[in-house]
C-alpha cells in the first residue's frame, strides 16, 4: 500500500454509508474497517451502570416509541435534505469491508498497520483506546454531529436547540484523542433547520454541512497546512439520548421537535 493511505474506521449503518459514499468521490479510500456492534444487551448494561436504571429506561422508552414515528413522518424531509446535498446511502459493498470484532481489538491494529494508515476517518464507533491511537503514525479524525466542546457526545444540533442556543447548532470535525470528542478543532459549522425538522432530519443536515468541512480537512492534512482552531467560548458537556419525558417536555414548551 502506497503511502497515504486514507481509512474509514467505522460502525454500520446509514450515516457510514453516506459518509463513506461522499469520501470515495474525492479521495482513494483505502479500506473500510468495520467494527461489529455492540449486543442490545451489553448496550444496556453499559448504559444502565453510566445513568441508571430510570435514565436509560426513559431513554430506551424514546428510542422505542417516538424515534420511529418521527422516522416515518420525516420521510419527504428526509429525501428532501438528501438531495439538496447529494447525501447517497447505497450499502458499502462487503467485498470493500474489513470486519473486526472492534475498533480496539489486536485485529484492527493488525490492519491499520498493514495499510500504512496515514488519515484514519472514525465514524459511529465505540470510543477508541489510546493504545490503538498510538498504534500507528496516523492521524484520527472524525466529523462529531455537534459542536465541541459544548456538545459533546450524541444529538448536539438538538440539545443546542433545547438549550435556545442555535449558535451552537452544527457540526465539528475533529482530531480523535482518548477522551469522548475532546480532540482539537479542525473545522466547525453552522446548521439551520427549519420548521419541518426534528430529530430524524437533524442528523441529515448536519451530515450535509460537514462532508464539505471533512474534505477540506483531509485536504489540509495532505498539504501538510492543518492548523487547530480556538474552541467556541462556553461550558463543555458529554450529552446522552433525551428521555421520552425530556423530548416531549421540550417538544411542548419549547418548540424543539
Amino acid at each position: 500500500m502506497k503511502d497515504g493511505a486514507i481509512i474509514l474506521l467505522a460502525g454500520p449503518g446509514t450515516p457510514t454509508n453516506i459518509v463513506h459514499n461522499y469520501l470515495r468521490t474525492h479521495f482513494a479510500i483505502a479500506a473500510v474497517i468495520q467494527e461489529r456492534p455492540v449486543s442490545r444487551g451489553e448496550f444496556l448494561r453499559r448504559r444502565v451502570r453510566r445513568l441508571g436504571v430510570w435514565k436509560t429506561a426513559g431513554q430506551v422508552l424514546f428510542r422505542g416509541l417516538m424515534v420511529p414515528w418521527l422516522h416515518a413522518t420525516s420521510q419527504a424531509r428526509r429525501r428532501a435534505i438528501a438531495a439538496d446535498f447529494g447525501l447517497d446511502d447505497s450499502p458499502i459493498a462487503a467485498s470493500a469491508i474489513t470486519p473486526v470484532a472492534s475498533v480496539n481489538a489486536e485485529e484492527t491494529v493488525a490492519a491499520l498497520r498493514s495499510l500504512e494508515a496515514e488519515i484514519v476517518v472514525v465514524q459511529g464507533t465505540r470510543i477508541i483506546a489510546e493504545r490503538v491511537l498510538n498504534a500507528v503514525p496516523a492521524t484520527f479524525i472524525n466529523l462529531h454531529a455537534g459542536i465541541t466542546p459544548l456538545y459533546r457526545g450524541v444529538h448536539g444540533a438538538y440539545w443546542a436547540l433545547a438549550e435556545k442556543n442555535p449558535q451552537a447548532c452544527g457540526v465539528t470535525v475533529h482530531r480523535v484523542d482518548p477522551g469522548v470528542d475532546t480532540g482539537g478543532i479542525l473545522e466547525q459549522g453552522l446548521v439551520h433547520p427549519t420548521p419541518t425538522d426534528n430529530f430524524a432530519t437533524y442528523g441529515l443536515l448536519q451530515l450535509g454541512a460537514g462532508l464539505p468541512l471533512l474534505k477540506k480537512a483531509i485536504e489540509d492534512l495532505q498539504a501538510g497546512r492543518s492548523v487547530p482552531r480556538p474552541a467556541p467560548p462556553g461550558p463543555s458537556r458529554l450529552w446522552s439520548h433525551p428521555t421520552l419525558v425530556e423530548y416531549l417536555r421540550n417538544r411542548i414548551h419549547l418548540g424543539v421537535k
